[in-house]
């Protein structure tokens, strides 16, 4: 029975996977780029209107864990115009091991696989991409690839910023457990790139901005740090952030203080624009389409579910803001052990499976003696450690899994994580000291043991993570 469960998750998660995969959502027929006609999505026109016949030169800029099948597919779709008469061109920064060479398209590998942070090639190539996006005219097109993970491969730094500094300013605030809102505004604050600052670059007439999300919610100012979002760095947020976690008392960056009291007294306070559409100071008209998000992953998983006879509910938890908290992977943890546990007790009672898919994405705060693991090691392991403190053995017929959509779950090879019953009874054989391992972040050599890692590699798409309990009768 176990085994039958084990196999059915794994068919769950890969389904989510392939769900997310860039170059099928750019080619499965939402999007229409016609040369002969205005380019629309999912039915809906492009605004402002896209037409090939009025344009000169096209470029594909862009960046993320995505960016690479985002630029395939732009490639794919643009086949049928005059490639001579618009010169298709670009430069996109992609992590290594995405770079497959693209006709026309510059794909760029500007760090190491499962490292997340800016290196100096993530630098240099964004320099590249603003000096190509300064080059264009009035009558050139600018398509941007955007996706998850574009926050250290679309990188430069703001006057007085070290890449060093910014590389230890985000690796403080994650251990601190900022969640990717709180991050992205310190982001904001000390980029020229994020904020907006990609499309203030374009000099084109128009800028096609193409996003798969990352972030519950799909807010456009969070994804990538909203490099072609009509927003300002916001010193005052950044610096409240700072204080909140104690960066500015650990001196992580010690002018940057100084630099955002400047930007405080001297910028015009403006509050965040949602607005998808504008127009830059430039003159360059902006949009941006979504063209997939973890939603995409939850409702591909939920649908395999009940296919394999699961009474199945599929949602996302609620975005992250101001008045609701980011959950922490241990809370997420401890809660999805509960629901289980009602799972497992509803399908006892009527012979029925049932199966609840869940999309999110934990914050952990990581203590100065940390081990290895991720949000999703620790979210299972969490879970795990709530049926030990019950005093019961854990279920027959009971999983819980948890996945990041790109292959990557912290600084190791592992996507993440899943506990049945045989990894739990692993655990007890084994006499691995779970309470310790929750609290020094250190799940990865655990469930290495255990046998309860999920190892996908990278998988070239990043939506966000997905978590998943089956429970069947026994």
């Amino acid at each position: 029975m176990m085994g039958n469960v084990r196999a059915d998750a794994e068919a769950i998660w890969s389904a989510a996977i392939r769900s997310a995969q860039p170059l099928r959502l750019m080619t499965d027929g939402r999007l229409i780029c016609d040369p002969q006609q205005a380019w629309t999505f999912a039915g809906a026109a492009i605004e402002p209107a896209v037409h090939l016949d009025a344009i000169d030169r096209i470029v594909v800029v862009g960046a993320g864990k995505a960016a690479a099948g985002m630029a395939a597919g732009v490639e794919q779709l643009l086949a049928t115009t005059d490639r001579s008469r618009h010169r298709l061109a670009g430069v996109v920064s992609v992590p290594a091991g995405t770079d497959a060479p693209l006709q026309h398209v510059s794909l760029c590998p500007t760090r190491p696989v499962g490292e997340n942070l800016p290196t100096l090639e993530s630098v240099a190539v964004t320099g590249e991409i603003l000096l190509l996006m300064a080059s264009l005219g009035p009558s050139d097109l600018a398509i941007a690839v955007i996706t998850g993970g574009a926050s250290a491969l679309l990188v430069a730094p703001r006057v007085g910023v070290t890449l060093a500094e910014k590389i230890s300013l985000t690796q403080f605030l994650l251990a601190a457990g900022a969640d990717i809102a709180e991050l992205n505004t310190v982001r904001r604050a000390t980029s020229l790139v994020k904020a907006g600052g990609l499309a203030r670059a374009c000099t084109a007439g128009r800028l096609v901005v193409f996003i798969l999300s990352d972030v519950i919610g799909d807010r456009l100012d969070v994804i990538a740090s909203g490099p072609c979002m009509p927003i300002v760095a916001q010193p005052e947020e950044a610096l409240a952030i700072l204080k909140k976690y104690g960066a500015i008392e650990a001196g992580v960056v010690p002018q940057l203080e100084r630099l955002l009291l400047a930007d405080r007294d001297t910028q015009v306070a403006q509050p965040h624009s949602f607005i998808s559409n504008w127009t830059t100071p430039r003159g360059c008209n902006v949009s941006h389409t979504i063209v997939g998000n973890n939603q995409t992953a939850v409702a591909s998983a939920a649908a395999v579910a009940q296919r394999r006879g699961y009474q199945t509910e599929g949602r996302t938890t609620a975005p992250v803001d101001c008045f609701s908290p980011p959950e922490s992977a241990e809370a997420a943890g401890h809660r999805l052990a509960g629901e289980a546990a009602a799972l497992l007790a509803a399908a006892r009672t009527d012979g029925r499976p049932r199966a609840l898919i869940e999309g999110g994405e934990p914050t952990v705060r990581v203590p100065l003696d940390h081990g290895r693991g991720g949000r999703n090691q620790q979210l299972v392991l969490a879970a795990i450690h709530s049926i030990q403190r019950a005093g019961m053995p854990w279920p027959e017929g009971l999983l819980i899994a948890s996945i990041g959509t790109d292959g990557e779950d912290g600084p190791t090879d592992a996507a993440g994580a899943h506990a049945g019953s045989s990894v739990f009874a692993a655990i007890a054989q084994q006499a691995l000291d779970v309470p310790t391992a929750l609290a020094r972040c250190d799940a990865y050599p655990l469930f290495a043991a255990a046998g309860g890692l999920i190892r996908t590699g990278p998988t070239g798409t990043n939506v966000a993570d997905v978590r998943i309990i089956l429970a069947r009768p026994t």
